[in-house]
């Protein structure tokens, strides 16, 4: 932990984009990361998920794992328990939910645990493609 946490450092200093999928764990927090997320015209996949959801532990790690290699794609998490007004706001139903933004305009959506199907919207919305091994 603390050899990464060097590295973090090291990397900020130096003006690299360590990519990661970023908690909004408060409604201003949502507010301000969806705000600039929609600036940098960057695909947005926003993760609406909850701490108790077994399919959302399952797809969190390909999350996680896709935000390192795709820096060019912009990584949001929600947990619906802890901002339920925003999850409101969106119509989240079930989880995992996948939300794909470009520009503040929805351009697609997952409903559940589709690694497959994540994979093919990225690439789809995306000008990168995605590697699955």
């Amino acid at each position: 932990l603390l050899l990464f946490r060097s590295f973090q450092l090291r990397c900020r200093k130096e003006g690299k984009t360590i990519a990661e999928v970023i908690g909004c764990h408060t409604v201003d927090s949502w507010n301000e990361q969806l705000q600039l997320a929609n600036a940098s015209k960057k695909l947005v996949v926003v993760d609406f998920t909850a701490s108790w959801c077994g399919p959302c532990r399952l797809i969190t790690p390909v999350l996680v794992e896709l935000a390192k290699k795709l820096p060019q794609v912009i990584f949001l998490k929600v947990d619906v328990d802890e901002l339920k007004t925003v999850a409101q706001d969106w119509a989240i139903e079930a989880m995992p939910t996948l939300i794909f933004l470009k520009e503040g305009t929805i351009v697609d959506k997952i409903v559940g645990a589709r690694k497959d199907e994540l994979y093919q919207k990225i690439a789809l919305h995306s000008s990168d493609s995605v590697q699955t091994a």
